[in-house]
Protein backbone atom coordinates (compact mmCIF):
# COMPACT_ATOMS: atom_id res chain seq x y z
CA UNK A 1 0.00 0.00 0.00
CA UNK A 2 1.39 3.46 -0.86
CA UNK A 3 0.29 6.82 0.40
CA UNK A 4 1.26 10.43 -0.09
CA UNK A 5 2.86 12.10 2.91
CA UNK A 6 -0.53 13.46 3.92
CA UNK A 7 -3.04 8.74 9.70
CA UNK A 8 -4.80 8.54 32.87
CA UNK A 9 -2.39 8.30 35.18
CA UNK A 10 -3.62 5.07 36.71
CA UNK A 11 -3.40 1.34 36.34
CA UNK A 12 -6.68 1.34 34.42
CA UNK A 13 -8.05 4.04 32.15
CA UNK A 14 -11.22 5.48 33.69
CA UNK A 15 -14.45 4.64 31.92
CA UNK A 16 -15.59 7.55 29.81
CA UNK A 17 -19.08 8.12 28.41
CA UNK A 18 -19.69 6.30 25.10
CA UNK A 19 -19.81 8.77 22.22
CA UNK A 20 -20.84 7.92 18.66
CA UNK A 21 -20.64 11.03 16.49
CA UNK A 22 -18.30 13.96 15.93
CA UNK A 23 -20.71 16.96 16.05
CA UNK A 24 -21.71 18.10 19.54
CA UNK A 25 -19.51 15.58 21.37
CA UNK A 26 -16.50 17.82 20.83
CA UNK A 27 -17.97 20.12 23.48
CA UNK A 28 -17.29 17.46 26.11
CA UNK A 29 -13.59 17.28 25.25
CA UNK A 30 -10.69 19.51 26.23
CA UNK A 31 -9.32 21.60 23.38
CA UNK A 32 -5.75 21.06 24.62
CA UNK A 33 -5.66 17.49 23.28
CA UNK A 34 -4.55 16.71 19.73
CA UNK A 35 -5.60 13.05 19.94
CA UNK A 36 -8.61 11.71 21.84
CA UNK A 37 -10.38 8.39 21.82
CA UNK A 38 -13.26 7.17 23.96
CA UNK A 39 -14.42 3.59 24.37
CA UNK A 40 -13.00 2.50 21.03
CA UNK A 41 -13.86 -1.05 19.96
CA UNK A 42 -12.75 -2.94 16.90
CA UNK A 43 -13.34 -6.55 15.87
CA UNK A 44 -12.78 -8.83 12.90
CA UNK A 45 -14.68 -11.87 11.70
CA UNK A 46 -12.73 -14.95 10.67
CA UNK A 47 -13.51 -17.06 7.61
CA UNK A 48 -15.20 -19.50 9.96
CA UNK A 49 -17.54 -16.71 11.07
CA UNK A 50 -15.93 -16.33 14.49
CA UNK A 51 -16.13 -12.84 16.04
CA UNK A 52 -12.67 -11.78 17.32
CA UNK A 53 -12.34 -8.54 19.35
CA UNK A 54 -9.09 -6.64 18.68
CA UNK A 55 -9.70 -3.41 20.65
CA UNK A 56 -11.81 -3.41 23.82
CA UNK A 57 -13.10 -0.09 25.19
CA UNK A 58 -9.85 1.82 24.57
CA UNK A 59 -9.70 5.43 25.79
CA UNK A 60 -6.79 7.85 25.49
CA UNK A 61 -5.91 11.54 25.46
CA UNK A 62 -2.66 13.03 24.14
CA UNK A 63 -1.87 16.72 24.76
CA UNK A 64 -1.03 18.98 21.82
CA UNK A 65 2.65 19.51 21.12
CA UNK A 66 3.86 16.38 22.92
CA UNK A 67 5.67 13.20 21.87
CA UNK A 68 3.93 10.06 23.17
CA UNK A 69 4.66 6.38 22.69
CA UNK A 70 2.33 3.40 22.39
CA UNK A 71 3.71 0.13 23.75
CA UNK A 72 2.55 -3.40 24.41
CA UNK A 73 3.33 -7.03 23.53
CA UNK A 74 2.73 -8.42 20.04
CA UNK A 75 -0.99 -8.74 19.37
CA UNK A 76 -2.00 -6.20 22.01
CA UNK A 77 -3.71 -3.93 19.44
CA UNK A 78 -1.14 -1.14 19.09
CA UNK A 79 -1.03 -0.99 15.29
CA UNK A 80 -4.81 -1.39 15.03
CA UNK A 81 -5.36 1.56 17.36
CA UNK A 82 -2.87 3.67 15.39
CA UNK A 83 -4.61 2.85 12.10
CA UNK A 84 -7.97 3.86 13.59
CA UNK A 85 -6.49 7.19 14.67
CA UNK A 86 -5.08 7.59 11.15
CA UNK A 87 -8.47 6.87 9.59
CA UNK A 88 -7.24 3.71 7.85
CA UNK A 89 -9.69 1.60 9.89
CA UNK A 90 -13.10 2.47 11.34
CA UNK A 91 -13.99 1.47 14.92
CA UNK A 92 -17.22 -0.45 15.37
CA UNK A 93 -18.00 1.66 18.42
CA UNK A 94 -16.74 4.71 20.32
CA UNK A 95 -15.49 8.19 19.46
CA UNK A 96 -12.18 9.35 17.94
CA UNK A 97 -10.78 12.81 17.32
CA UNK A 98 -7.39 13.60 15.77
CA UNK A 99 -6.39 17.16 14.94
CA UNK A 100 -5.91 17.76 11.20
CA UNK A 101 -3.95 17.71 9.03
CA UNK A 102 -2.52 14.39 10.21
CA UNK A 103 0.04 12.09 8.62
CA UNK A 104 0.71 8.36 8.95
CA UNK A 105 4.34 7.26 8.49
CA UNK A 106 4.80 3.59 7.60
CA UNK A 107 7.10 1.08 9.24
CA UNK A 108 8.78 0.48 5.86
CA UNK A 109 9.92 3.80 4.31
CA UNK A 110 10.00 2.25 0.82
CA UNK A 111 6.17 2.26 0.98
CA UNK A 112 6.18 6.04 1.34
CA UNK A 113 9.32 7.55 -0.21
CA UNK A 114 8.47 7.59 -3.91
CA UNK A 115 10.46 10.29 -5.75
CA UNK A 116 14.02 10.05 -7.11
CA UNK A 117 15.66 12.78 -4.98
CA UNK A 118 15.23 13.94 -1.39
CA UNK A 119 14.07 17.42 -2.44
CA UNK A 120 11.50 16.05 -4.89
CA UNK A 121 10.15 13.56 -2.38
CA UNK A 122 9.67 16.10 0.41
CA UNK A 123 7.99 18.48 -2.06
CA UNK A 124 5.81 15.73 -3.55
CA UNK A 125 2.76 16.31 -1.34
CA UNK A 126 2.86 20.09 -1.74
CA UNK A 127 1.44 19.94 -5.26
CA UNK A 128 -2.09 20.07 -3.87
CA UNK A 129 -1.44 23.46 -2.27
CA UNK A 130 -1.43 26.76 -4.14
CA UNK A 131 2.19 27.58 -3.32
CA UNK A 132 4.83 29.52 -5.21
CA UNK A 133 8.11 27.83 -6.08
CA UNK A 134 9.82 29.91 -3.41
CA UNK A 135 7.28 28.88 -0.76
CA UNK A 136 7.81 25.22 -1.67
CA UNK A 137 11.59 25.58 -1.38
CA UNK A 138 11.18 27.26 1.99
CA UNK A 139 8.91 24.52 3.36
CA UNK A 140 11.17 21.75 2.08
CA UNK A 141 14.24 23.43 3.57
CA UNK A 142 12.64 23.93 6.99
CA UNK A 143 11.32 20.36 7.08
CA UNK A 144 14.68 18.83 6.15
CA UNK A 145 16.43 21.03 8.69
CA UNK A 146 14.02 19.81 11.40
CA UNK A 147 14.97 16.17 10.76
CA UNK A 148 18.69 16.83 10.26
CA UNK A 149 18.72 16.13 6.51
CA UNK A 150 19.51 19.58 5.07
CA UNK A 151 22.77 18.36 3.50
CA UNK A 152 20.92 15.67 1.51
CA UNK A 153 18.71 17.95 -0.59
CA UNK A 154 19.88 16.65 -4.00
CA UNK A 155 20.80 13.15 -2.87
CA UNK A 156 19.18 10.27 -4.80
CA UNK A 157 16.74 8.49 -2.50
CA UNK A 158 18.10 5.07 -3.51
CA UNK A 159 21.47 5.94 -1.92
CA UNK A 160 19.97 6.62 1.53
CA UNK A 161 19.96 4.27 4.50
CA UNK A 162 16.66 3.06 5.97
CA UNK A 163 16.82 5.60 8.77
CA UNK A 164 17.55 8.45 6.36
CA UNK A 165 14.54 7.42 4.26
CA UNK A 166 12.39 7.47 7.40
CA UNK A 167 13.56 11.00 8.14
CA UNK A 168 12.71 12.05 4.58
CA UNK A 169 9.20 10.60 5.03
CA UNK A 170 8.81 12.56 8.29
CA UNK A 171 10.08 15.73 6.55
CA UNK A 172 7.42 15.27 3.87
CA UNK A 173 4.73 15.26 6.53
CA UNK A 174 6.20 18.32 8.23
CA UNK A 175 6.41 20.20 4.91
CA UNK A 176 2.65 19.77 4.56
CA UNK A 177 2.27 21.46 7.97
CA UNK A 178 0.69 18.38 9.57
CA UNK A 179 -0.46 18.81 13.17
CA UNK A 180 -0.28 15.13 14.13
CA UNK A 181 2.34 12.51 13.22
CA UNK A 182 1.26 8.86 13.61
CA UNK A 183 4.39 6.69 13.44
CA UNK A 184 4.24 2.91 13.12
CA UNK A 185 7.35 1.21 14.62
CA UNK A 186 9.77 3.23 12.51
CA UNK A 187 12.92 1.67 13.99
CA UNK A 188 11.97 -2.02 13.56
CA UNK A 189 14.24 -2.67 10.55
CA UNK A 190 16.97 -0.13 11.36
CA UNK A 191 20.46 -0.48 12.81
CA UNK A 192 21.29 1.26 16.08
CA UNK A 193 22.64 4.46 14.50
CA UNK A 194 19.60 4.88 12.28
CA UNK A 195 17.25 4.13 15.20
CA UNK A 196 18.73 6.98 17.24
CA UNK A 197 18.75 9.33 14.23
CA UNK A 198 15.06 8.79 13.46
CA UNK A 199 13.80 9.17 17.01
CA UNK A 200 15.92 12.29 17.56
CA UNK A 201 14.53 13.71 14.33
CA UNK A 202 10.97 13.36 15.64
CA UNK A 203 11.93 14.80 19.04
CA UNK A 204 13.70 17.78 17.42
CA UNK A 205 10.76 18.38 15.07
CA UNK A 206 8.38 18.70 18.01
CA UNK A 207 10.77 20.84 20.02
CA UNK A 208 11.24 23.27 17.12
CA UNK A 209 7.56 23.48 16.12
CA UNK A 210 5.53 23.29 19.37
CA UNK A 211 2.46 22.74 17.14
CA UNK A 212 3.13 19.15 16.10
CA UNK A 213 1.98 16.17 18.19
CA UNK A 214 3.42 12.68 17.64
CA UNK A 215 2.29 9.19 18.63
CA UNK A 216 4.98 6.54 18.09
CA UNK A 217 4.28 2.79 18.23
CA UNK A 218 7.31 0.90 19.56
CA UNK A 219 8.41 -2.19 21.46
CA UNK A 220 11.77 -0.72 22.55
CA UNK A 221 11.78 0.49 26.17
CA UNK A 222 14.91 2.61 25.62
CA UNK A 223 12.93 4.84 23.24
CA UNK A 224 10.79 6.01 26.16
CA UNK A 225 13.71 8.26 27.16
CA UNK A 226 12.65 10.62 24.35
CA UNK A 227 8.92 10.67 25.16
CA UNK A 228 6.73 13.07 27.12
CA UNK A 229 4.20 10.35 27.88
CA UNK A 230 3.22 6.81 26.99
CA UNK A 231 0.36 4.33 26.69
CA UNK A 232 0.70 0.64 27.53
CA UNK A 233 -1.67 -1.94 26.03
CA UNK A 234 -2.37 -5.61 26.68
CA UNK A 235 -4.98 -7.88 25.08
CA UNK A 236 -6.69 -5.03 23.22
CA UNK A 237 -7.02 -2.77 26.26
CA UNK A 238 -5.29 0.39 27.47
CA UNK A 239 -3.78 -0.76 30.77
CA UNK A 240 -1.82 2.36 31.70
CA UNK A 241 -1.65 5.90 30.33
CA UNK A 242 0.62 8.69 31.59
CA UNK A 243 4.18 9.70 32.44
CA UNK A 244 6.86 7.93 30.36
CA UNK A 245 9.08 7.03 33.33
CA UNK A 246 6.10 5.64 35.22
CA UNK A 247 5.15 3.50 32.22
CA UNK A 248 8.73 2.21 31.97
CA UNK A 249 8.75 1.22 35.66
CA UNK A 250 5.36 -0.46 35.23
CA UNK A 251 6.52 -2.52 32.22
CA UNK A 252 9.78 -3.54 33.92
CA UNK A 253 7.86 -4.70 36.99
CA UNK A 254 5.50 -6.60 34.70
CA UNK A 255 8.44 -8.29 32.98
CA UNK A 256 10.12 -9.18 36.29
CA UNK A 257 6.90 -10.70 37.59
CA UNK A 258 6.55 -12.79 34.43
CA UNK A 259 10.15 -14.05 34.71
CA UNK A 260 9.62 -14.93 38.37
CA UNK A 261 6.52 -16.93 37.46
CA UNK A 262 8.47 -18.87 34.84
CA UNK A 263 11.32 -19.57 37.27
CA UNK A 264 8.86 -20.68 39.95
Amino acid sequence: MQMNHSALICACTPQLPRLRSMGPTRNFLTENFAIEGRNLNYSVTTRQGKFVPILKDCSLQIPSGQFWMLLGPNGSGKSTLLKILAGLLNPIDGFVYVKKPKSFVFQNPDHQVVMPTVEADVAFGLGKFNLTREEIRSRVGKALNAVGMSDYLQRPVQTLSGGQKQRVAIAGALAEACKVLLLDELTTFLDENDQIGVIKAVRNSLDSSKEVTALWVTHRLEELDYADGAIYMEDGRVIMHGDASGIMDFIKARQASYINQINA
